[in-house]
This record gives C-alpha cells, sequence and structure tokens, in this order.
C-alpha cells in the first residue's frame, strides 16, 4: 500500500494582478495566527486598512517577481514535488498544496482522502517553527483531516532547523560563492512579533530571558529566535566563518517590536561601517520568492550601495538542489 507525502508552503497569489493580491493578502492576513489580535481588531485592520492600501503596492512587486511560467515559489515547489517523486519511488506519491490560495490544502487532501493511503506524511517547507507558518498549516491540515470517516497513519515533520541535510544544502548553495571574499555575511530570517515567541515559553518569561542566542535547550527548541540562530551557527560553522564575520537578523517586519536586528538597519550599517562586499544567506525560506529575490536581491541591495557599499550578493534559495530533495525524501522515509 502507497505512502502519501504532502508538502505544503506558505502560498502565493494565482498572479500579479491587484485582484489577485488583494485576494491572497485577505486570506493569510486575516489568518488569527498571523495577526494574533482580537478579532475585531484583526477584521477592522486587515479589511479596512492593511488590504485596501497594500494591495496595489505589492502588486507591482509581484509584477517585478512574475516569470513567463508563473510565480516562482509555485514553480520552484512543483520543480521539488516532481523530483522528491522520483528520489522516492513508485512506493509514494507525492502532492503539492499551499497554505493561503492554490492549490489548496483542503482541495489536495480531499484528492488524497479518495486514495487510502496506509501512511500520510505532512512536511510544511518551513525549516524553523513558528506558530503563524507551521502552527497554521497543521491545524488546518487537523482541521481538514478531522472529517474523514477513516484517519490513516499520519507523519508530521513540524521543523527541520536542524536537519543536517538542511544545513549541507544550504552550505553548497554558499560555497558558490566563496564566503570567504566577503567582508561579511548575514543571515536574514523573516521577522516575527516578539509577543508570538514569547508565547512559546509554558515558564511565562520572555524570549530574552532564554539565552536562544546561543544554546538550544528543551525549554527554546521550538522558539523561532533560537531555531534561527542555530541554523545560522550551523551553516558558518560548515562554512568555516568565524563568529565576528557574520550577523543574524529579521526581515520584512511590520512594526518596531518585532524580532531585532532589523535585516535593512544591519546593511545600511555595514554600509556605513566601510564594508564593500556583503554576502546574504535567507535559511527560512526553502523557494526562492518575494523575500528573497525581490526585498534582499533588489531593495537590500540599493540599500547597501545607497550607502557605500559596492556588492551585495544573495544566496539562492534551495529551490529544487539535488541536495534538497534528497533530505526532503530522507524525512519523509525516517
Amino acid at each position: 500500500m502507497k505512502t502519501g507525502v504532502l508538502l505544503i508552503n506558505l502560498g502565493t497569489p494565482d498572479s500579479p494582478s491587484v485582484s489577485d493580491v488583494r485576494k491572497y493578502l485577505f486570506q493569510f492576513l486575516n489568518d488569527p495566527r498571523v495577526i494574533d489580535i482580537p478579532w475585531l481588531a484583526r477584521t477592522l485592520l486587515v479589511n479596512l486598512i492593511i488590504v485596501p492600501f497594500r494591495a496595489p503596492k505589492s502588486a507591482k512587486i509581484y509584477k517585478e517577481l512574475w516569470t513567463e511560467k508563473g510565480s516562482p515559489l509555485l514553480i520552484y515547489g512543483n520543480e521539488l514535488k516532481e523530483k522528491v517523486q522520483i528520489e522516492l519511488g513508485s512506493e509514494y506519491t507525492v502532492e503539492l498544496a499551499m497554505r493561503y490560495q492554490k492549490p489548496s490544502i483542503e482541495s489536495v487532501l480531499n484528492k488524497m482522502r479518495k486514495e487510502n493511503y496506509k501512511k500520510i506524511v505532512i512536511v510544511p517547507l518551513y525549516p524553523q517553527y513558528a506558530s503563524s507558518s507551521t502552527g497554521s498549516t497543521l491545524e488546518l491540515v487537523f482541521k481538514t483531516i478531522a472529517n474523514w470517516y477513516v484517519i490513516p497513519e499520519l507523519k508530521v515533520v513540524s521543523q527541520f532547523f536542524d536537519n543536517e541535510g538542511y544545513i549541507n544544502a544550504f552550505v553548497e548553495r554558499g560555497k558558490q560563492y566563496y564566503p570567504q571574499e566577503y567582508e561579511h555575511v548575514i543571515f536574514s530570517f523573516h521577522g516575527l512579533p516578539v509577543r508570538q515567541v514569547d508565547k512559546v515559553y509554558e515558564d511565562r518569561k520572555p524570549c530574552s530571558d532564554h539565552n536562544c542566542e546561543n544554546e538550544i535547550t528543551d525549554d527554546n527548541y521550538y522558539c523561532y529566535k533560537a531555531s534561527s540562530f542555530a541554523t545560522a551557527k550551523a551553516i558558518a560553522k560548515k562554512l568555516n566563518i568565524p563568529k565576528e564575520k557574520y550577523t543574524v537578523s529579521f526581515q520584512s517586519r511590520l512594526d518596531e517590536k518585532w524580532l531585532e536586528p532589523f535585516s535593512d538597519k544591519v546593511v545600511e550599517q555595514k554600509a556605513k561601517e566601510g564594508i564593500k562586499k556583503l554576502l546574504v544567506f535567507s535559511p527560512a525560506f526553502v523557494a526562492d520568492c518575494l523575500e528573497t529575490t525581490i526585498e534582499i536581491g533588489h531593495e537590500y541591495s540599493d540599500i547597501f550601495k545607497s550607502n557605500g557599499g559596492e556588492k551585495l550578493q544573495l544566496v539562492e534559495s534551495l529551490n529544487a538542489h539535488p541536495v534538497w530533495v534528497k533530505t526532503v525524501a530522507g524525512m519523509v522515509k525516517s
């Protein structure tokens, strides 16, 4: 009997049109795990302020990102799905879904339900656990499967920041740019509100009291900040990048109460310090998207150069790199 495999990423608009971007933002930002404030406040904030003003601006940026084949996130997702299928062989059937928009988790799981799999393996493609990404994705998966009459054996990969194959895949990506030739390296992770990482701790102490920059423990294993620092440390160690030559930072903030330091400010600061060549990894993303290609590759590059820097090089995401394909297949089998 076959095993079903469901790879899940965050999502993408159907097109870069304002209407499709608006639809995507509406679904994404109304998720109570993404903006975790009371329902009424979130509804008013998202639907009357954020989406109406942000959709036209975001649509312009998505047009820069879009290719002839469509959204890079979806293109790379399908390529990964196909290559993992080949790696796993005929005993498995691999599917791809998105938390927001298409192909939806509900539609793909409904298709999988009809196949009567003995086991289903769920792999959210977020290396570091966060309630707003992994938590939201798994919540919807469980809600959908809870309605099935027959629920098969389920396996869930909740995070994989400490998976050696994942680390090695980013190391291979980084090697092609010879990190030793750059004066400084930035590991930029997607930001989160500080209140969301504080909620991880049952002892009610804030994240700042748990030494997350320096160690992983039983208490902070699911802390996004701790796993981000651990990821950067592991990649840097394998690439022989000394601690004083790299910085861990967080991008895409909505306000000043998000995880610090902020990536754009670090980029600006390094340029003002006289750094001329900067290498940037974004290990929170396993597929290139708006936050990597545009935010880092274009916007941060402009910030760096306008403050005296000469070259900012983005290390591409894993996409369908051979080491990453084998790693995903390994996580499914293990």
